[in-house]
């Protein structure tokens, strides 16, 4: 069963829609608060740094708002560079090639959470 002592719920599960609005949340790597966010795709919840892979600038367009207008691609704000939600690579624009950096979440119980979790 695994193990989510150490898991930080970052929000309900149906308040991601396919496609729609991301959820902005902060973690903590090597020592430095970074912002990052979950969105769903593909039936699943997807979460990355808030980090251009062209320029370290924050994605989203409006708080929480990361898709391009069809709700395909997660695309920057300010370079238009535009990631495949799956893998957070891009596709198109300035950074092709390069790739979003991952956030692992799970979905369980109706919620979203971030963190180490553990099967026993």
């Amino acid at each position: 069963m695994p193990d989510f002592s150490s898991a930080i719920a970052i929000c309900a599960s149906d308040t991601l829609q396919e496609g729609g609005k991301g959820v902005r949340f902060t973690v903590t790597r090597q020592g430095r608060e970074l912002p990052a966010f979950v969105v769903r795709f593909d039936g699943a919840a997807r979460a990355f740094i808030n980090q251009c892979a062209h320029v370290p600038m924050e994605l989203d367009w409006a708080q929480g708002t990361f898709f391009d207008a069809d709700g395909l691609t997660i695309m920057c704000s300010t370079h238009g560079a535009m990631y495949d939600p799956v893998t957070g690579r891009c596709v198109a624009g300035p950074c092709r090639g390069a790739s979003l950096q991952p956030a692992a979440v799970v979905e369980r119980d109706a919620l979203i959470w971030f963190g180490p979790v553990y099967d026993r």
